[in-house]
């Protein structure tokens, strides 16, 4: 599949799960960054179901990935959310039950931890990277708006 095959929103998700990887803007991910990824979208496969996935799109063996092959990999695991106002929904409820004082923000420690929960394999500079770009303002809160994004990319 090609990038013009995906509809916007399946490549938005994965345009999104490219960038958090891509912290220099270098144009490819490395492939110790698969796996996070694959688990981000929902899956979770062993180092030789990963190794396969990466060989299929990266006949040459680079050892990195180009947003062109990590949508060939991707797209198998993005689907887009049929029922979003579901989802909203739930996000909604979780984000209620972390906001324990109904202020109407969590507090990016609080969020952090949530990332942690979700993804053990999120090093602290990884943590530190999606906090900034969430909190741009630097208010050092997330409002539930911020909060969807990071849970939909």
């Amino acid at each position: 599949m090609t990038e013009a095959e995906y509809d916007k929103e399946q490549l938005r998700i994965m345009r999104n799960a490219f960038k958090a990887f891509d912290h220099d803007e270098r144009g490819y991910i490395e492939y110790k960054d698969v796996q996070t990824i694959v688990e981000i979208l929902g899956q979770k496969l062993d180092d030789k179901a990963i190794k396969a996935l990466i060989k299929e799109v990266d006949k040459a063996n680079s050892g990195k990935l180009d947003f062109s092959q990590f949508c060939k990999l991707a797209a198998r695991f993005v689907e887009v959310e049929d029922d979003a106002p579901a989802l909203v929904s739930e996000l909604k409820e979780a984000f209620r039950v972390y906001d324990k004082e109904g202020k109407g923000y969590l507090t990016v420690q609080v969020l952090r931890d949530i990332l942690r929960e979700l993804d053990d394999k999120l090093s602290a500079s990884d943590l530190d990277m999606i906090i900034e770009e969430i909190d741009a303002d630097g208010s050092g809160t997330v409002d539930f708006d911020e909060f969807l994004q990071v849970m939909t990319g």
